[in-house]
């Protein structure tokens, strides 16, 4: 058996059986790591190499934005000014057919252009819209399915966590990935919106009207002023500063956090408690991310240095299938492993593979790296084991059967793959706005 095929054999499945025993991505990856770095690397010198290479990994500057992105979106959370955003933005549309499931999306939107935490924005809106939405007789197919559908909107608007550490690992501008992505993930939110209206029209009986508090013009419109637009502020900061070309992803995720602070100070919601709170969940969220991306690196290194890296590339190269075919299957391949795997995992396995292809065929890696973030995401809620699922039933205050999640998410699931799909066909839907700024 050739030297390369073993390596892969090895490498993938030695990784796989441990993920499928419940062991902790990182610690998965590093035991195979050192496996690997024993056989393939030279023994001894093999693991000294292995250390060497954590060490240089873990002192890249690109990273910083990760922990910054977070802190912002933890800071939002703690002071609850993510909560008084999706209160103002429920007053102003009161009288729309499905209001809350679109409070869901615009309120998710929003959140996750501050935050850039998936878990974090469809935990908040979980928590938060689907008790009203059951108290008020919405159907549980309109009110499961915005809150999953946005929570993944995330992963695309920045500041996207997920994006920076695709940027990352891939080698992809993170600056241009992380703008290039805005496009992709208004669509998405427009279509959502768009759905839920058609949708409540058609049968209104799955999002029942009910009576709020009767409310001027002036109480609906205030607190977008006061609650919203100031947070949105931080938005333009974050993306106005690397659209303009004054900062790096780095600055301005910093700028972000620093008008952050500013905003939960000028609404006195900034204390101690919530403080301590925020730095916590951070420091946690970056450690285990900064582990990954170490073990991540290794694991690269391992693949090429057998070999498996050049000759599977060779392969596919020659096959004589067209790029787009290619693109298509590599994300195929993304969506399918959703099914069972999560996020970080996946871009750790297939990106040793897929980002030589991708150099080699010569298709533009800003563009393979958002078509990647928006498979990612739709594997975030593809059945039977996409994670935001069980998050949802998770952070349901009433029990729900897993079959109805699924019921629930498929449309939004299919509007998703068609947002995929124009990309897919139509590029500079992708290129437009990062080449506004070149």
């Amino acid at each position: 058996m050739p030297e390369w095929i073993f390596a892969i054999s090895l490498m993938f499945g030695s990784v796989l059986f441990l993920l499928m025993l419940g062991v902790p991505v990182v610690f998965s990856f590093l035991a195979v790591n050192i496996v690997g770095a024993l056989i393939f690397l030279g023994g001894e010198m093999g693991l000294t190499q292995m250390v060497r290479s954590m060490r240089s990994t873990a002192g890249q500057y690109s990273l910083v934005p990760i922990p910054l992105f977070v802190l912002m979106g933890e800071i939002m959370l703690q002071t609850g000014m993510a909560q008084k955003s999706i209160d103002a933005i429920d007053r102003l549309i009161s009288k729309v057919p499905g209001r809350l499931s679109i409070v869901a999306v615009l309120g998710g939107t929003v959140f996750s252009s501050l935050s850039g935490s998936t878990l974090a924005n469809a935990a908040v809106l979980g928590r938060t819209l689907f008790p009203q939405m059951k108290d008020r007789g919405y159907s549980s197919t309109i009110a499961i399915g915005p809150i999953l559908a946005v929570g993944g909107i995330a992963m695309l608007i920045p500041p996207s966590g997920l994006g920076v550490l695709l940027g990352s690992l891939a080698r992809i501008s993170i600056n241009d990935l992380l703008i290039a992505a805005i496009v992709p993930g208004a669509l998405m939110a427009l279509l959502f919106l768009g759905y839920i209206v058609l949708r409540c029209r058609i049968s209104p009986e799955i999002a029942p009207p009910y009576d709020g508090p009767v409310l001027t013009l002036r109480e609906r419109i205030l607190p977008i002023f006061t609650h919203v637009v100031p947070l949105l502020g931080v938005f333009v900061v974050v993306v106005g500063s690397m659209f303009a070309g004054i900062a790096t992803p780095t600055e301005s995720a910093a700028l972000g956090v620093l008008a952050t602070l500013v905003a939960a100070a000028a609404y006195r919601t900034l204390s101690i408690r919530a403080m301590v709170l925020s730095v916590s969940e951070t420091l946690k969220f970056s450690a285990m991310i900064l582990l990954i991306i170490c073990t991540s690196g290794t694991f690269s290194q391992i693949l090429a240095f057998s070999g498996a890296t050049q000759e599977m590339s060779q392969i596919v190269t020659s096959a004589g299938v067209s790029n787009t075919m290619l693109v298509i299957f590599m994300l195929g391949i993304l969506v399918f492993l959703g099914c069972f795997m999560d996020q970080v995992s996946m871009m750790m396995l297939t990106l040793p593979i897929f980002m030589p292809i991708v150099a080699t065929i010569g298709v533009d890696p800003v563009w393979f790296g958002v078509l990647m973030l928006i498979a990612l995401e739709i594997s975030l809620t593809t059945p039977p084991f996409g994670l935001l699922l069980f998050l949802m039933q998770s952070v349901a205050d009433r029990p729900l059967a897993m079959t109805t999640i699924y019921k629930s998410v498929l449309p939004f699931l299919l509007l998703e793959f068609a947002v995929l799909a124009l990309l897919l066909f139509l590029p500079g839907t992708v290129s437009w706005l990062p080449d506004l700024i070149r």
